[in-house]
């Protein structure tokens, strides 16, 4: 199989993580059939944030564009999708307003 036919057969997606000061996002081209959990481990992200384990990305939940996947493991990408990892928030937001509405009163 020629190099052109290996490339032509993967498609391009992007996986997304974030902490409070620092981003990424991968650009990956992964085989047809990849899963969004597959994707995920592919972007080798404990090597851009070495805080994290491989364990966190094993089990954290993801969504594409916004939208959480009941089941990672299963869903098959297409073309252009955006992986997002997600991660417990430091502070609940409902929490935080409501402290910050008590401080003006």
């Amino acid at each position: 199989m020629a190099l052109n036919d290996v490339t032509a057969s993967r498609i391009e997606v992007e996986v997304a993580y974030a902490e409070p000061h620092r981003q990424r996002v991968v650009a990956l081209a992964v085989a047809p059939g990849t899963s969004a959990r597959d994707a995920v481990m592919q972007a080798a992200l404990p090597s851009l944030f070495p805080e994290r384990d491989a364990a966190f990305f094993e089990k954290a939940p993801l969504g594409i564009f916004g939208q959480v996947l009941k089941a990672p493991e299963h869903h098959v990408l297409e073309a252009g999708d955006r992986v997002e990892v997600y991660r417990a928030l430091a502070l609940d937001p409902k929490q935080t307003r409501l402290a910050r509405a008590r401080g003006r009163g």
